[in-house]
């Protein structure tokens, strides 16, 4: 017997999203979902934002190797000369990174340092807000940057797939909170975000529904779903050579890995990866900095592999919501600051190299005496990715006010 359908309403059992029932998937609903996945590809692009949550020491992270404040002002976290993967000549990254180096030999992978965001604010609530929302300053937005470059894309979305963003974790993200429909899984595997009876009712879940973690449309979202569980996620084996480590971060890239090669229409895709608030005990080459950036390169070399040729249509952006001060503190850590560092990985990146205006480490050059300076806005970067990946050619309305115009883009991406 065919399961009933809801009409605009999402399903949610205590934090849970899940699927109820194997039945066979009507075929208008395939041509639907495969027709947005046709149309996606053939515009080549996908578009994936990693956030990492607690401020990352971007310092420790592409090291300025030749710069000699940096040794003065970290007398024991500073990364040794002689420890440091050469870039350039002058900037070079923390050993942990190394699954990393090949994409920058290969010019697949650009560097932006002394980026950020203009707030001034050092409270990880409000900066990672302002990041998410794009909207510097202002914390009456109600929406994120991501959803609103989707909605400025070039009205050709009738019947779009409910996967066209999806976030991977508990529950969506600032960054696709908005008008265009958006879902968050936390389990490909077992269809599930948190714990569902598998033989529950599905009226029972719907009653208990809201929308906040899958914003759909009906049939066409149930279905979906339901397609989903039609290609075996349980099956799913990376391509060989893509070894994910087994942590949450390498999960959800390999999950996200699995939705992309799924022809779901997924153009947008969010994860997060915490542990990055260092104020004690930070390490240099080993530690708890160290320990992150292995887990981090790791799982973005494996997606990089699993993806295959499809990694050449693929942009990936990485942010943070601030760096960490210039100088160590008494604990052999890093207070919060200011400037930071943003990666952009993919096909069409002009790689290997560190884009933005170095400002220097000297006391003279510090934002308010103890920050690296900002010298390239964040909106710059995800502007250009929007721009030249989704199609979103509104700046205006992606980041309001920013002033943010195509032509004086850092010059990331090809095309």
């Amino acid at each position: 017997m065919p399961l009933p359908f809801p009409t605009r309403r999402a399903f949610l059992k205590s934090g849970a999203l899940a699927v109820v029932g194997t039945a066979a998937i009507p075929s208008f609903l395939t041509r639907s979902v495969l027709a947005q996945a046709t149309t996606a590809q053939a515009q080549g692009k996908r578009l994936v934002v990693i956030f990492q949550r607690g401020a990352a020491d971007g310092l420790n992270i592409v090291v300025p190797w030749r710069e000699k404040a940096y040794y003065d002002v970290r007398p024991t976290i500073a990364i040794p000369q002689k420890q440091v993967l050469d870039l350039d000549g002058f900037f070079g990254f923390h050993p942990a990174m190394a699954p990393l180096k090949p994409l920058w030999n290969q010019k697949h992978l650009a560097i932006v340092h002394a980026c950020g965001s203009p707030d001034p604010t050092r409270s990880h609530f409000d900066a990672q807000d302002f990041m998410e929302s794009g909207t510097p300053g202002m914390k009456a937005t109600n929406d994120g940057w991501l959803n609103r470059a989707l909605a400025t894309e070039t009205p050709a979305h009738h019947g779009e797939s409910p996967f066209r963003a999806v976030a991977l974790g508990t529950q969506l993200p600032r960054t696709l909170q908005g008008r265009i429909p958006a879902v968050a899984v936390n389990n490909v595997k077992n269809f599930t975000v948190g714990a569902a009876e598998p033989t529950q009712d599905f009226s029972t879940m719907y009653d208990e529904s809201v929308n906040a973690v899958l914003h759909g449309t009906g049939q066409e979202t149930f279905e979906a779903v339901r397609m989903l569980k039609a290609t075996n996620p349980a099956s799913y084996v990376p391509a060989a050579g893509a070894n994910y480590p087994n942590t949450a971060f390498g999960n959800s890239m390999k999950q996200i890995a699995q939705l992309l090669k799924a022809n779901l229409g997924v153009e947008t895709a969010f994860a997060d990866i915490g542990g990055w608030d260092t104020h004690q005990n930070q390490g240099s080459v080993n530690g708890q900095l160290a320990g992150r950036l292995k887990e981090m390169s790791e799982s973005l070399a494996a997606f990089w592999t699993d993806m295959g040729d499809q990694a050449e249509s693929i942009t990936l952006v990485t942010m943070s919501e601030f760096g960490r001060t210039v100088h160590q503190n008494g604990t052999g850590g890093t207070d919060h600051g200011h400037a930071n560092v943003m990666f952009v990985m993919g096909g069409q990146v002009a790689g290997g190299k560190v884009y933005g205006k170095w400002p220097g480490m000297e006391k003279n050059q510090l934002y308010e005496e103890r920050d690296l300076a900002i010298t390239t806005d964040f909106r710059q970067v995800l502007g250009e990715s929007v721009y030249k990946t989704l199609g979103a050619r509104n700046l205006n309305a992606v980041f309001p006010d920013s002033g943010i115009q195509s032509n004086r883009f850092p010059g990331l991406l090809k095309a």
